[in-house]
C-alpha cells in the first residue's frame, strides 16, 4: 500500500485543517491506519489511529476532543480533522498503515509510511 498525505498548510491558532491520506492498493480496507507527527526538534509521536472497519479509534491525550480520525474505505482514504489548533500542533504529519485487520490501537505496529505534510500553526 502506497500512501500520499495532503492538506497541510499554515493556520492561526484556533483554526482548523483537514488532512487526507490517499492509499493505493485494494487491500486498504483491511489495514488499521494511523497519523503520527514530528515537530521541530522532537521525535515522531503518535496522534491517532483507526481500525480497519472504522469503528474503533485511539487518540493521544493532547489531541483528544480536538482531532478526529476517520476513514472512507470506498475512497481508500483516511482523514484527520484538526480543530482548535495550537502552536504546539506545528509538525510534519505522517500517515501509516498498521497491521492487517488491526483494531486501531496505538500499540499496534505501524510500519508503512507515506511522505509527510507540514502543518504550521501561528499564535
Amino acid at each position: 500500500v502506497q500512501l500520499q498525505a495532503s492538506g497541510g498548510g499554515s493556520v492561526q491558532a484556533g483554526g482548523s485543517l483537514r488532512l487526507s491520506c490517499a492509499a493505493s492498493g485494494r487491500a486498504f480496507s483491511t489495514y488499521a491506519m494511523a497519523w503520527f507527527r514530528q515537530g521541530p526538534g522532537r521525535e515522531r509521536e503518535f496522534v491517532a489511529a483507526v481500525g480497519w472497519s472504522g469503528d474503533r479509534t485511539d487518540y493521544e491525550d493532547v489531541v483528544k476532543g480536538r482531532f478526529t480520525i476517520s476513514r472512507d474505505n470506498a475512497k481508500n482514504t483516511v482523514y484527520l480533522q484538526m480543530n482548535s489548533l495550537k502552536p504546539e500542533d506545528t509538525a510534519v504529519y505522517y500517515c501509516a498503515t498498521g497491521p492487517l485487520w488491526g483494531r486501531g490501537l496505538r500499540r499496534e505496529p505501524y510500519n508503512n509510511w507515506g511522505q509527510g505534510t507540514l502543518v504550521t500553526v501561528s499564535s
